[in-house]
């Protein structure tokens, strides 16, 4: 049930981040906004994957993967906020979404490990 709510807000987030593309991009801010942009959307590529993962290992693998894509996302808004691309209400919608996300997978991960353990 928890990871259909990740996949969910992961959705919702990447959509969000896909919609600041094109806002930075009509500002004619490319560097930023392709990197924020690969990996805004990585998240949820990856915790899609997950759901294919060949067993638990690959499946923490992928999920592991979502959570570094989430943390540069992390980095990525900053930066836009630092340099006045975003203002302070895009930039704490956006990173609380993303600590959110980062969040959940954390637990995920957490959960599945301690599973392991104890099999």
């Amino acid at each position: 049930m928890k990871e259909n709510k990740l996949a969910d807000m992961s959705m919702d987030f990447s959509i969000q981040i896909l919609q600041l593309v094109n806002d930075l991009k009509a500002k004619h801010e490319t560097l930023i906004s392709n990197q924020i942009g690969r990996s805004g959307t990585s998240i949820g590529a990856n915790l899609f994957e997950a759901n294919y993962a060949q067993g638990k290992k690959d499946f923490v693998s992928k999920l592991e993967i979502a959570l570094k894509e989430a943390s540069e996302t992390g980095y990525w808004l900053e930066l836009l906020y630092r340099m006045k691309y975003i203002d302070q209400k895009t930039f704490k919608t956006l990173n609380d979404q993303c600590t959110t996300i980062r969040v959940l997978i954390v637990k995920s991960c957490r959960t599945v490990k301690k599973a392991q353990e104890e099999t």
